[in-house]
């Protein structure tokens, strides 16, 4: 196991595979890899691929500092792994929250960007988006409150969510593509979730729902992909149609038929977009 320090302190977790130009996986909230279970071992034959936790995920510390878990703090986390690493440049894979983490790690230091495929996420202003509606930013101020309050009861609520209803759920609602994706595929997330402190998950879902990118996205120039889900409800497809628009040169791919977990759903064409994006990028880069 590695393990880099963030710029408080923080012991973040991060592994690394394969040898050749650099990529890191970038997650989306609440995750610790699960999205890449196919995505990854296509590339290492190729790349040298970076995957980290985030501050209090997975095999990460808890912030040394509980108040920073922003969009930010996660870009300037992305850094210090990448120099521990060794590393002067790579290619950000994003997936969800991650695309926002990669649009910051570009505005922190360009150079070190060498390229981002966003996927099934957006800018900014997360909360309000999501499903469409400002619901998600009108409940979470009530669930930080509640979690204020009472964290001993919201942990045990928290931790107690059974993950077989949690998928069944998911799939009975439409979140995800329930005749292409494998339970056993999302069940490492929901498991994952469970184990994370609510009060941090609350903290880090206000600050990434009060991140706004879009500014920055006219004067992107690191050659960007852009990959979204027909049916993604978490992120609606036309907030990634925006942001491709306004990203100059940027590629936009959309999967038909596929949700949020598209990188689960549809391993193949998502493989392939991406592979012939590093292409490009790597040949220009040569």
């Amino acid at each position: 196991m590695t393990f880099a320090e963030g710029p408080d302190g923080t012991r973040l977790f991060y592994e690394s595979d394969g040898d050749g130009p650099a990529v890191v996986l970038c997650d989306g909230i609440a995750c610790e890899g699960f999205i890449w279970r196919y995505l990854q071992p296509a590339l290492t034959p190729a790349h040298r691929v970076i995957h980290f936790n985030y501050r209090g995920h997975g095999r990460s510390g808890p912030p040394v500092d509980p108040e920073r878990v922003g969009v930010e703090d996660h870009a300037r986390d992305l850094h210090c792994v990448l120099a521990h690493a060794g590393v002067s440049s790579a290619v950000i894979i994003a997936h969800s929250m991650g695309t926002q983490v990669a649009l910051e790690a570009w505005r922190q230091k360009h150079d070190a960007v060498a390229g981002m495929v966003l996927i099934c996420g957006s800018y900014g202003l997360i909360t309000r988006t999501f499903h469409g509606s400002d619901l998600l930013s009108v409940a979470l101020p009530k669930a930080m409150e509640l979690q204020e309050r009472y964290p001993g009861l919201m942990r045990a609520l928290w931790s107690r969510g059974p993950v077989g209803l949690s998928l069944w759920v998911a799939r009975a609602l439409g979140e995800v593509d329930a005749l292409r994706l494998r339970p056993e595929d999302l069940a490492p997330y929901f498991e994952h979730v469970g184990r994370l402190e609510p009060g941090m998950f609350l903290r880090m879902l206000a600050a990434a729902g009060a991140h706004n990118a879009e500014d920055l996205l006219p004067e992107v120039t690191a050659p960007t992909l852009v990959i979204a889900g027909e049916r993604d409800t978490f992120t609606p497809v036309r907030y990634a149609e925006q942001m491709a628009r306004q990203i100059r040169g940027a590629t936009f791919v959309r999967l038909d038929g596929a949700s949020h977990t598209a990188p689960l759903e549809q391993p193949e064409r998502l493989q392939d977009e991406v592979l012939r994006f590093l292409s490009r990028v790597h040949g220009d880069a040569g």
